[in-house]
């Protein structure tokens, strides 16, 4: 469980921003209370399962590759706006429970951080990650975490999902190592995303490649988010969440993690990472 700093929260100001392309390492630590281990990705249907229903009894969209958020008053697709939000984020930690919605105490976008900032502050992460993870793979460098950059403005442009949350899933899964380990929790789940049994990986089948390509990088951002042959991205989960509001974010993710939410309504409940939702919002 990642308990660093805030992924969406207004807050007190962090570290100093610098270029997505630099070359080297922030000279800031990583606090030790970061927990580097991959989750064990998402547990959603496969595409050729029927359709499960939400707790609403809302369908999913289509499966197919190419997902885009279809609700207007959820769906983003100019991300152009990094300063997009409220202060930097703060390092502590809220447990949210409940229904994922405003009046039950979860954040409303305007509560949000930046894209911008919110990249900046989980930048020491990127660059400790896969070391932390396992010593004997490099870290990712400075050109790899500019291709993290430029695939999520990328991605969510295509897709409408908006680029905070993109951001804030990757970081979840992989904490932005690119040549995260590959995990097969039941099903298998590549990539920075630890997306549905995608193709996009710099560490499969113990295969690690570096520098990892930026095309790459691009197809595991591409893969969460959009979707592949075998199971939905962050736009369809958002589209199955279906009310048109920023629960839809956050049931989402528990969409993403454990393939439903549960027929109480309450994100911390079903299988997989019961906190997971909670620590997309913190």
């Amino acid at each position: 469980m990642l308990k660093f700093s805030v992924s969406l929260l207004a807050g007190a100001a962090m570290v100093a921003a610098f270029p997505p392309s630099i070359i080297k390492a922030p000279t800031e630590p990583v606090p030790d209370t970061v927990d580097f281990s991959v989750p064990q990705g998402n547990w959603m249907p496969s595409r050729t399962s029927p359709d499960v229903p939400s707790a609403a009894n809302v369908k999913l969209a289509a499966r197919a590759t190419g997902e885009k958020v279809s609700n207007s008053n959820v769906a983003r697709f100019d991300n152009s706006n990094i300063q997009d939000g409220v202060g930097d984020g703060v390092d502590s930690y809220t447990l949210y429970l409940g229904s994922g919605s405003t009046s039950a105490g979860w954040p409303d976008k305007s509560r949000w951080v930046s894209f911008e900032n919110m990249f900046n502050k989980y930048k020491p992460q990127m660059f400790a990650a896969c070391g932390n993870q396992d010593s004997r793979i490099p870290n990712t460098d400075g050109p790899e975490v500019g291709a993290i950059w430029d695939g999520i403005q990328m991605t969510s442009a295509a897709t409408g999902v908006d680029h905070r949350f993109v951001l804030a899933i990757l970081m979840q899964e992989s904490h932005g190592c690119v040549r995260v380990n590959t995990t097969t929790g039941g099903v298998r789940n590549p990539g920075l995303m630890q997306d549905h049994n995608g193709v996009g990986s710099c560490n499969d089948n113990h295969t690690v490649q570096k520098p990892c390509p930026s095309a790459t990088i691009y197809q595991m951002i591409r893969e969460g988010t959009a979707g592949t042959s075998s199971g939905d991205g962050l736009a369809n989960c958002i589209n199955e969440s279906g009310h048109g509001d920023v629960s839809d974010f956050y049931r989402g993710a528990r969409i993403y993690n454990s393939g439903s939410v549960s027929s109480t309504g309450n994100l911390q409940s079903n299988i997989a990472t019961h906190c997971y939702a909670s620590d997309i919002a913190k």
